[in-house]
């Protein structure tokens, strides 16, 4: 759900982009409140992917004009284009995410599955859903566990006992057998991964007290777990609200304050933290951190903000990234140009598949595979957008 807005600003507040090409002369430049990820760009650790968004088929703006292409359901609907960034499938329902395909596909590679390759660290979600692997949540603090779970007397240990007994039962009627089944399974997984959690080694890196920072430590942390869980792949999800600036998008508007600027300034700092972390581990060429959002926000002002757009920018950071560079196109930002649909709601210019492909062949799907993932990528011209 991050967006992120250059506008109404002078230039002197933003901090300017040097690609290493630039493919329309153009000059470029990132929020004043997101410094950190200003310096990863340029140290070769983060790429910017242009204009991303949900997509059935690649569409001009005379085809939106004349509607002559399927177009993605409720198409400036938050809940909507959650979903269909999470399931990249938007032209039909779907019951299962595009990470839970990824997860079904390479979980093959982990050599113990007790936790799942699938964490949450924002709870359920439709990116992890897949067939055969389910998504596990854990909060920020560990794996969510019973009252009484780390009492070894008294009353409280008593009846902790006493649950897992009754669960361990068996039963005969089938969701009794069911309901005890997945909680028993429960109490046993957070007990072993939050008896990992306190045996591995202690991160050094300092991370911001946010809702993101708190997430992305936990992640980091979970990425320390991995050999001692028996993981070699492992999908993370974390979330971070907020975004939806119809109005008041710059109050108190200094260039670095502000809820929008408050919410960059959260994400670049976390980002930065996490980047930080996998490199103390040594795992920072086996992470690839990127972001992904329902659609980025008008190009014209309602007054005090901005409205529902349709493509949006996104950040991929990790070792593994050919940083320093903006991939895609960046939209003709033209009022009632040729990429524009009304509004500066500009059209994207590369579909979630193409980006999510891209990140799929990093973490090892084939290209033969990749439709398993990916329902609708053969729609498109580049299953491989060179970020990776």
């Amino acid at each position: 759900q991050r967006q992120m807005c250059i506008r109404d600003r002078p230039r002197t507040d933003l901090l300017s982009l040097v690609p290493k090409t630039t493919s329309d002369g153009r000059s470029f430049a990132l929020h004043a409140a997101v410094p950190e990820l200003h310096s990863l760009f340029h140290s070769g650790q983060a790429a910017i992917m242009a204009n991303v968004g949900t997509l059935v088929y690649p569409t001009t703006r005379a085809q939106w004009q004349t509607n002559s292409v399927p177009l993605p359901r409720q198409l400036f609907s938050h809940s909507d284009q959650q979903v269909q960034w999470q399931n990249s499938v938007p032209d039909r329902p779907s019951t299962t995410g595009w990470g839970g395909r990824l997860a079904d596909l390479v979980n093959a590679f982990n050599t113990n599955n007790e936790i799942s390759m699938s964490i949450s660290l924002a709870g359920k979600n439709y990116f992890q859903v897949g067939s055969k692997v389910s998504q596990y949540a854990v909060g920020t603090g560990g794996a969510v566990a019973l009252s009484g779970s780390t009492a070894t007397s008294g009353t409280e240990f008593v009846r902790f006992q006493t649950q897992k007994a009754l669960f361990a039962q068996s039963q005969t009627a089938l969701f009794d057998a069911a309901f005890a089944g997945i909680s028993h399974s429960a109490i046993n997984d957070a007990e072993l991964l939050n008896a990992v959690l306190s045996g591995s080694p202690t991160i050094a890196t300092t991370f911001p007290n946010t809702t993101a920072g708190n997430q992305l430590r936990m992640a980091a942390r979970l990425i320390a777990a991995a050999p001692t869980l028996g993981l070699k792949r492992q999908v993370f999800f974390v979330q971070l609200g907020g975004w939806d600036t119809h109005a008041s998008q710059l109050v108190n508007a200094t260039p670095t304050t502000g809820t929008h600027a408050n919410l960059l300034a959260q994400v670049s700092q976390a980002v930065n933290a996490f980047q930080n972390a996998t490199a103390e581990l040594g795992a920072s060429e086996q992470v690839t951190l990127f972001t992904s959002s329902d659609f980025g926000r008008t190009y014209r002002s309602n007054g005090d903000g901005s409205d529902h757009g349709w493509g949006n920018h996104q950040f991929v950071v990790g070792g593994a990234v050919k940083g320093t560079e903006i991939y895609g196109k960046m939209p003709v930002l033209t009022i009632g140009g040729p990429d524009d649909t009304t509004q500066g709601r500009w059209i994207p210019t590369t579909s979630v598949d193409e980006y999510a492909a891209t990140l799929a062949t990093w973490f090892g799907v084939s290209a033969a595979d990749l439709p398993l993932v990916l329902p609708n990528i053969g729609r498109f011209a580049k299953p491989n957008l060179g970020f990776l």
